[in-house]
This record gives C-alpha cells, sequence and structure tokens, in this order.
C-alpha cells in the first residue's frame, strides 16, 4: 500500500528545487509527456488526502528520480528509506534536504503557484575573472527552490574550481523590475550578487550581470561580467563534478546536451551564447585594475589628511608672522 505519498512527494520537489505544484508537474511531464501526474490532483496528494491511483504515477516518478528502484518500491517505502535512496543516489546532504521540507511551506497551497516558476537548477556560464583563468568560459551551477519564509526564493550558487575545491555560496531571491540574487559564504568572506532580467514566460534562461571579487586571484578587483543561465530539466551531477573552467573550444550548446538538455540547434545555441556573453565594449567583462584604483585613493587620501589636520592658534600666529616679515 502506498505511503507517505505527500512527504515523498514534498522530499522530491526539494531534491528537483521544484518551487510550485506546476514546476513539479513539469518535472513528471518531462520524463513523460502523458504522465497520469497532474497539478489539481497533485493539490490532494501533497496534503495527504489522496493518493495516485494510477499505476503509471509511480511509474514515472521511478524515471524521475532514477534511483534504480522499482515503481511499487516508490510507492511502499517510508519516507526515510525514499530520503536515504535520493540523497545517496543525487549526492545530497540528508539532514538538509529534511529539514528544508519540515520547514518549507506547503506546496499544495494555491498562493505557491504565482508569478513566474523560476525554481529549478541552471547551469551557468560567464567569463572569468579570475586572473588564473583568462579568456575561459567558467561554468556554474545555480540552484533556486522554496525558502522557509513563505513566498521566499533561496539560492545556491556553486563552483567547482578543482578536485576538492567547491566553492559555495547560499542566498536569497527577490523578484522586482529585474531578478536580483544575493549569495555569499557561509563565513561572509565571498559574496556574488546577480542583476538578471525578469524571466520570461517559460523560464528556460536566466541573464544578466554578474558582480564580484575573483573567488580565485591574488587582488579582490569590482569586476562584473555577463551570464547566461540554462535550466535543465533535472539535476546533473556531471554539473556539480566537472571543473568550472572551460576549454576555449568548448561548444556550450554540446556542454548543455552532456548535461542532459536537449538543443535542437546546436550552432544556433553557441551563436547567440556567444553574442550574449562577449557582448558590449568592454567584450561582456570589466574589472577595474587596483593600480587604478590605488592612485584615485592616493590623491583623495591627501585632501582628506589635509581637511582633517588640527590646525593650532600657535601654528596661525607663527604663520602671520612670517608673512608680515615677508618670509
Amino acid at each position: 500500500m502506498a505511503r507517505e505519498i505527500d512527504r515523498k512527494l514534498r522530499l522530491t520537489a526539494a531534491l528537483l528545487g521544484a518551487v510550485t505544484r506546476k514546476d513539479l508537474a513539469a518535472a513528471f511531464r518531462r520524463v513523460n509527456a502523458a504522465t497520469p501526474f497532474d497539478v489539481d490532483r497533485a493539490d490532494k496528494w501533497l496534503q495527504g488526502r489522496a493518493k495516485p491511483r494510477e499505476q503509471q504515477v509511480y511509474e514515472d516518478w521511478a524515471k524521475l528520480l532514477d534511483l534504480g528502484r522499482s515503481a511499487q518500491w516508490i510507492a511502499d517505502c517510508d519516507s526515510e528509506a525514499f530520503l536515504d535512496a535520493i540523497c545517496v543516489r543525487h549526492q545530497r546532504d540528508r539532514d538538509t534536504l529534511r529539514a528544508h521540507v519540515d520547514r518549507a511551506a506547503v506546496l499544495a497551497s494555491p498562493p505557491q503557484d504565482r508569478g513566474q516558476p523560476i525554481g529549478g537548477t541552471y547551469a551557468c556560464y560567464h567569463n572569468s575573472i579570475s586572473p588564473y583563468y583568462q579568456g575561459q568560459l567558467i561554468r556554474g551551477e545555480l540552484t533556486i527552490a522554496a525558502a522557509p519564509a513563505v513566498q521566499r526564493l533561496s539560492a545556491t550558487y556553486e563552483e567547482t574550481m578543482a578536485p576538492g575545491r567547491r566553492f559555495r555560496l547560499d542566498g536569497v531571491v527577490t523578484q522586482r523590475r529585474v531578478l536580483h540574487i544575493d549569495v555569499s559564504d557561509t563565513a561572509g568572506e565571498a559574496q556574488v550578487v546577480f542583476c538578471l532580467f525578469p524571466p520570461a514566460p517559460l523560464v528556460s534562461v536566466l541573464a544578466g550581470f554578474m558582480c564580484c571579487v575573483p573567488l580565485i586571484g591574488a587582488d579582490a578587483q569590482p569586476s562584473i561580467t555577463r551570464i547566461a543561465m540554462i535550466r535543465l530539466p533535472v539535476p546533473s551531477q556531471q554539473l556539480r563534478d566537472t571543473p568550472a573552467p572551460l576549454s576555449l573550444q568548448v561548444s556550450v550548446a554540446e556542454d548543455l546536451i552532456s548535461l542532459g538538455l536537449p538543443v535542437p540547434a546546436p550552432a544556433l545555441a553557441d551563436q547567440h551564447i556567444a553574442a550574449f556573453l562577449e557582448g558590449g565594449d568592454a567584450g561582456g567583462l570589466d574589472q577595474i585594475a587596483s593600480a587604478a584604483y590605488r592612485a584615485l585613493a592616493e590623491v583623495f587620501d591627501r585632501s582628506w589628511l589635509v581637511s582633517a589636520a588640527p590646525v593650532t592658534r600657535s601654528s596661525t600666529i607663527s604663520l602671520a608672522e612670517r608673512r608680515t616679515r615677508g618670509e
């Protein structure tokens, strides 16, 4: 008999970064366009008021998660065994995923379906701001999911710069006239701000500016670069494992295909990605030279020191006496 369907669906949504019921239904449709999983019935399933009766729902669920388990196991297992299986298969932290589900608002709540469904995993491409990878593209991973606070979205940005050297920055998403994402590490030393176009209806891509200092580099140069974020059908372990710096000859379209996204016209996709990332007078990247900053600071440091220096009465009299004497 099917057990704890509501909690297992919420764990699935958290794993996939699905923010709304529509996001979750879309994930099922990606593995089976004719899936019986639909938004209206998911409302009752997520609230524990009903369970899927069609075996095909469990078959599609098994394909979606790719656990190597049967549809019957998906239906019958308890939520703890389910949590263990998805965390092992997709290399996610068990406690973090459980805590997320425990605190997050119920996906079945109608207000959660308002606005553009931007939740999910994105493969991100930007010009390198690190001097060690000058001229190369850097690939990162952005995950957007429901945050504990109602109607808030959380964001996690990650880059694997080398084996065992993975940067993880967490923060929040704000949707106004622009899409604003602000993330930082736990120590608060590294911070990245994304200022992006409002997403188009299908939310297949997010794009705009990335502002930060190099995560790897001797100088803390304020830098801004264009960035394109392509939403993937499902999270990709390859995206997490492969080093972020890409070779100069890389085809972004072929890279996306290897991550599980169908790209019908790779050459056209590469053309438009390159035009976006390399456009503008600065070639898509602008950095402030440390020498230019130091020269500016030296000029105004002197002005500040003169204006802040105390003027004593004796020094004023001494200056007046010198003028009288013609000195």
